[in-house]
C-alpha cells in the first residue's frame, strides 16, 4: 500500500544539536554515572521528558535526584548552561526545509515525534518556523509518553487518519525511531549521516528519501 504520510524525528534527523557530543550523553559524564548508557537513558527521558517543569533548574534538580545525586548549585547550573547552549547553536540540516516543503506539495501528511523536554524542540519549531510544515505534532512533555510507548506512534496514527501501513517513520536513533516504529508495525528508516550502521532501510541524507518513497509506489 502507498505511503500517505511520513512521521519525523527532530534531533539528529531534522536538526543538528548545538554541541558534540550530544547533550544527554554530556549530563551522564558531568553526573559521572558509569553505569551503561541504556540503563541511564530510559529513566532519563522518564524524569526529563514526559513532564513540563517550571524551568530547567527544576528540571536538572529532578534529573540529580532520580540519580541519587545531589543537585548542588554549581552543578544543576552546569546541566541548564549546556542544555541552553545546544538550544542556542543548534540548526536544520541544509536539506531539512527543501525536503518538507517538497514532500508537503506532494500531498503527503506530516508529523513531528519528539522525545523532548519543554524548552527545546518546541522553541527550535517556532524560531525555524517549522510549525506549518506539519499535520500533526508530539512533544513527549507534553503528551506523556516517549516513543518506545506504543501509546506515543498510536496517537499520532490516529491523528494522522491513516492505516500504519501507510506511514513511514524518519529517524536516525536505532533505539528509539525505528524500535518505537516497529513496535506498532510502522516501517522506518534510518538517518545515518556518516555511514556507520548496519540497518536495511538506511539513508545518509533526507533527500534519499525520495528514492524509498518511489520503491513504496
Amino acid at each position: 500500500m502507498a505511503i500517505k504520510a511520513i512521521i519525523f524525528d527532530f534531533w539528529g534527523t531534522l536538526a543538528d544539536q548545538g554541541v558534540h557530543p550530544s547533550p544527554i550523553r554530556q549530563v551522564k559524564a558531568i553526573l559521572r554515572l558509569r553505569i551503561p548508557f541504556q540503563e541511564y537513558i530510559i529513566p532519563f527521558e522518564k524524569t526529563f521528558m514526559t513532564k513540563s517543569y517550571e524551568d530547567l533548574t527544576q528540571a536538572f534538580t529532578a534529573v540529580c535526584k532520580i540519580f541519587a545525586r545531589e543537585p548542588k548549585q554549581w552543578l544543576v547550573e552546569k546541566l541548564v548552561g549546556l542544555w541552553n547552549k545546544n538550544r542556542l547553536l543548534a540548526k536544520l540540516y541544509p536539506e531539512t526545509i527543501s525536503v518538507l516543503e517538497e514532500l508537503k506539495n506532494k500531498g503527503y501528511k506530516l508529523a513531528l515525534i519528539s522525545n523532548t523536554d519543554f524548552s527545546s524542540v518546541e522553541s527550535l519549531l517556532d524560531r525555524f518556523d517549522l510549525r506549518k510544515y506539519f499535520d500533526v505534532i508530539h512533544l513527549s512533555f507534553k503528551t506523556g509518553f516517549l516513543k518506545t510507548d506504543k501509546e506515543s506512534f498510536e496517537t499520532v496514527l490516529k491523528e494522522l487518519g491513516v492505516g500504519k501501513e501507510q506511514v513511514l517513520m524518519v529517524g536516525d536513533s536505532l533505539a528509539t525511531d525505528i524500535e518505537g516504529a516497529k513496535n506498532v508495525g510502522i516501517k522506518a528508516v534510518l538517518v545515518d549521516r556518516k555511514d556507520k550502521r548496519e540497518y536495511e532501510n538506511k539513508i545518509k541524507s533526507l533527500e534519499e528519501l525520495k528514492n524509498i518513497l518511489e520503491e513504496e509506489e
